[in-house]
């Protein structure tokens, strides 16, 4: 590990295991990261793809746009305005984005604590308590997606409830009837020792079940005869929609920006939140979703928010097997 934009190689080390600690499907972590005295390189890890889940890379990039954003909370809170500049072309190839320092800043109160959730935050697939998300919690989970650059839908009425349920069960059922889309999920869960990535059996939540009213991908494969859930889901979580204004790379790298500060400021407001990416990942009823919400917003995820029990944290990669070449390492 080296120094850059003014930080010491440790420091530097502590940015990247920051930027490590954002969300991914499957949490398959697929990021990697160049070190240079003057910027830090932000990378798709193509080993990593999920091609039967996301053929078009589309959620790789919203998670590395979750795992910049975090990079940029964490900068902050050594005092380094980030000069962030995404899809850098030939300055920094195949790279996502950059990161150079923009001067000096002392962070604000909603930074740092933005900053302190992003080591405990954690995608909950626990059922959640009935009890709702009042107004005030929405606002600010609405305004952090806009302060993004992008927009979170709350699916508020009767009608877009029963309309977003149809999708995401249809979504799901058919996403269980392709074998590539299970394979790949059924690589990254599981009982997996030694693993540091994927979702052991510990995050895993509990067994989804007929009657939820909500299709829930079951992360406890090979146990089709355990029972481990004992109750059922919630009836009436918020569901919210992570919108980007335009497709493409850049709209999916800001969308994940976006995603990663309503998630942290969730994580600030007490709430717990997991993902209901089904929609989103089948194109044809992602195409059905973006008709529902106007036609105008790209929806990029599905989040399912409210208050639950505390989960244990996912494995992660050392940041040593995130570097890129040039960099040296530390004694």
């Amino acid at each position: 590990m080296i120094g850059a934009l003014g930080l010491a190689p440790d420091q530097v080390e502590a940015v990247l295991r920051s930027a490590s600690l954002a969300p991914s499907v499957h949490n398959t972590q697929p990021w990697r990261f160049r070190v240079l005295p003057d910027r830090i390189e932000l990378h798709a890890d193509l080993d990593r793809r999920l091609p039967a889940t996301d053929p078009e890379d589309r959620e790789l990039r919203l998670s590395c746009g979750a795992a910049l954003f975090n990079l940029r909370v964490a900068l902050q809170g050594f005092g380094v305005r980030p000069l962030v500049t995404i899809l850098p072309g030939q300055e920094a190839p195949g790279a996502l984005a950059t990161v150079r320092r923009g001067g000096g800043l002392k962070p604000d109160d909603e930074m740092l604590a933005l900053l302190k959730a992003v080591p405990t935050r954690r995608t909950n697939r626990r059922p959640f308590f009935e009890s709702g998300v009042d107004a005030r919690h929405r606002h600010a989970l609405v305004r952090a997606a806009e302060l993004e650059r992008s927009w979170l839908h709350i699916v508020g009425t009767r009608e877009e409830v029963a309309t977003m349920k149809g999708l995401v069960r249809r979504a799901h059922q058919i996403q269980q009837e392709n074998d590539g889309v299970q394979a790949e999920l059924e690589a990254f869960t599981g009982h997996r020792p030694g693993a540091t990535d994927g979702v052991p059996r510990a995050s895993a939540g509990v067994r989804p079940e007929a009657q939820d009213e909500w299709a829930f991908r079951d992360f406890h494969p090979g146990q089709q005869h355990q029972r481990l859930s004992g109750k059922d889901y919630e009836s009436n979580p918020l569901v919210a929609v992570v919108c980007s204004h335009y497709d493409g790379p850049l709209g999916e790298l800001q969308a994940g920006q976006a995603m990663q500060r309503v998630l942290l400021t969730a994580t600030t407001l007490g709430l717990s939140a997991s993902f209901m990416s089904q929609p989103v990942e089948v194109w044809a009823v992602r195409e059905e979703l973006r008709r529902a919400l106007g036609g105008m917003l790209l929806p990029q995820t599905v989040l399912r928010v409210g208050f639950s029990t505390p989960v244990p944290a996912t494995p992660r990669r050392p940041v040593a097997e995130l570097l890129l070449e040039p960099t040296t390492s530390t004694n």
